[in-house]
């Protein structure tokens, strides 16, 4: 009999750890529950007060007063772009960048809207003297800037020469 209650005890002593063990294991897997719901709803917040942060807001009937531009050598004369950017300094615009444009062999300048105020590479082109039906938009958040201009071949007939 010594042994029957014995072995009863074991068992009782058994089940007593595993209860203990899957309670313990209950209770951390709903802790971890509420730490990811937390997490996903901060995550889903965050994201979302970036996105309305981002929007940037022009007017699109008027160019900015203070246009910031790229100017890109695609024409390959060692100069070029030094030249057209003090000319572009000398009327006001904002040069923020100056370097060569990925292949020389552009044969007419361009101007590229980057923001969707395409007044901003309108009035760029004015300044150069640049026909309007090389203009063209490139909109991208990516661009810390309103205007991309990439100088063609032509850059002797520029404004920025004829002085």
């Amino acid at each position: 009999m010594k042994e029957i209650s014995r072995q009863g005890k074991t068992e009782n002593i058994t089940e007593a750890k595993k209860s203990t063990t899957n309670l313990f294991l209950n209770l951390i897997i709903f802790f971890l529950v509420i730490v990811v719901a937390f997490l996903s709803v901060s995550i889903v917040k965050k994201i979302k007060s970036n996105s309305s942060k981002n929007v940037r807001v022009e007017n699109n009937n008027v160019p900015a007063a203070i246009i910031q531009l790229e100017v890109l050598n695609g024409c390959g004369v060692a100069g070029a772009a030094e030249k057209i950017t003090d000319y572009l300094r000398n009327n006001r615009v904002d040069v923020v960048q100056m370097k060569n444009y990925s292949s020389f062999d552009i044969e007419k300048s361009l101007v590229i809207d980057r923001t969707g105020n395409k007044l901003n590479a309108e009035k760029i082109a004015d300044i150069l003297g640049i026909d309007k039906k090389y203009i063209v938009q490139q909109i991208s958040n990516d661009y810390f800037l309103d205007v991309s201009l990439v100088i063609g071949k032509d850059y002797n007939q520029l404004k920025s020469n004829t002085k």
